[in-house]
């Protein structure tokens, strides 16, 4: 007994409190009240922020640290709603498919999503892959693993021959007959037995390809893949499961289809008529651009034997035509959220996406509003996209004002995610 009073005595009175970070920032981007505050401190214990003042103050206790930040500009960590860590596209994509086993593309993936992290996204959803996606988040929140905080939608759902059928461009022994639990569906019953398999393999969201795409083996880009019935099935199931929809989509009809079925965001949208775009609004459902993708596509298209001679058509076509959508969706009022596809170009040049969504009339403050609290809002996550107290510690920071000089965006500085610190130049 007087051991175990005395081991007591030395754990409450000996040992040094918790230590806390005090982050002493220049300039800090409320994106709340879409202000730029000047001399802001930000006190940081464990994984949560418990204050955030003005003026620089000074810790009250030798345990705790003070990191200097008064000649950057500070920013909630940062969200992308569309990667995909698995893979980075290049010459040889549609061989590795082939080649690579699944231990190879857990390596790359766990590759990927560091790099992600160093470019101050804190979070993202990952829109489709072969399910290592989903156990890499599962590491991270373990703790085994690092990087973003990862909303996985596992496997892409799609039709018959559709985008997210992943035996496109194989000849027929190799094919085979893939269905509800590799992503194949036809039909509302298969629908719903799709999106149930992607909630026992652990998926946070669902995603399905509405329309033709870009870069798989098929000839058509756009046309509609999903009848309205089986998107409902989809959407209803998902809701059941507290999971909502995203819908690739280049094709009009496609997205008119998406929108009725009940999904919450439209990726990519480049077809989209001024009809849709109200359509979105009158819905609630959102809107992920993607212009960086489709300016690497239609650059790469120009590369001879870069892309299968398919692909790069459909590349040529659609890849140019996605900002000038955005800029009409922006103007008409449709509700944006910060997505990139990245992995279909480099990982890492994720902010690039502010510059392209700036140049065509958005304000850099909406920028970056649209890739924190709007993408913590669609995410149904009010513990990220924010520096408030209470809430998670996820900071970033960049060398000059993103609202005066969005292109710094590209070049994030200061990496934090949970309290712990990534990165600091």
């Amino acid at each position: 007994m007087r051991l175990f009073v005395i081991t007591l005595f030395f754990f409450v009175y000996l040992m040094p409190n918790a230590q806390n970070t005090y982050l002493h920032c220049g300039k800090l981007v409320d994106v709340e009240q879409k202000k730029v505050l000047t001399e802001m401190t930000i006190v940081i214990s464990d994984n949560k922020i418990t204050s955030v003042t003005k003026g620089y103050q000074n810790p009250s206790s030798t345990n705790d640290q003070i990191i200097d930040l008064k000649d950057k500009t500070v920013l909630p960590g940062l969200i992308d709603m569309h990667v995909h860590l698995e893979s980075e596209q290049s010459a040889s994509t549609y061989l590795d498919r082939f080649t690579m086993n699944e231990a190879d593309v857990a390596f790359e993936t766990a590759k990927n999503a560091m790099t992600t992290l160093m470019a101050g996204f804190t979070t993202v959803r990952d829109l489709g892959g072969s399910g290592v996606n989903t156990a890499l988040r599962n590491a991270i929140d373990k703790g085994v693993a690092e990087g973003p905080r990862i909303y996985s939608c596992g496997k892409a759902i799609g039709t018959t021959g559709g985008h997210a059928d992943p035996s496109n461009g194989m000849k027929k022994d190799l094919a085979g007959d893939p269905g509800p639990a590799q992503g194949v569906i036809n039909g509302p019953d298969e629908g719903r037995a799709a999106v149930r398999q992607q909630y026992k393999n652990g998926a946070n969201v669902i995603k399905i390809t509405a329309t033709g795409g870009v870069l798989s083996v098929a000839k058509n880009g756009q046309n509609p893949q999903f009848t309205v019935e089986e998107i409902k099935a989809i959407c209803e199931t998902a809701k059941d499961y507290d999971m909502h929809v995203a819908a690739h989509a280049h094709g009009d009809e496609g997205m008119q289809r998406a929108i009725l079925g009940g999904v919450k965001t439209i990726e990519h949208g480049t077809l989209m008529s001024e009809k849709t775009m109200e359509m979105m609004k009158e819905n609630d459902v959102y809107y992920v651009p993607t212009i960086t993708a489709g300016k690497e596509v239609s650059d790469k298209a120009k590369i001879k034997g870069f892309y299968p001679g398919m692909i790069a058509s459909k590349a040529a076509e659609i890849g140019p035509k996605i900002q000038g959508t955005f800029q009409t969706a922006y103007k008409k009022g449709v509700q944006i959220a910060f997505g990139t596809d990245a992995g279909v170009f480099p990982h890492g040049l994720n902010g690039k996406e502010f510059a392209y969504m700036a140049e065509v009339g958005m304000t850099p403050m909406e920028t970056l509003i649209s890739a924190t609290l709007t993408n913590a809002k669609v995410l149904k996550n009010d513990q990220i996209g924010i520096i408030k107290a209470g809430k998670f510690a996820d900071i970033v920071a960049v060398a000059d004002d993103p609202t005066k000089n969005i292109k710094t965006m590209e070049h994030v500085v200061f990496v934090m995610k949970d309290g712990k610190v990534y990165k600091n130049e």
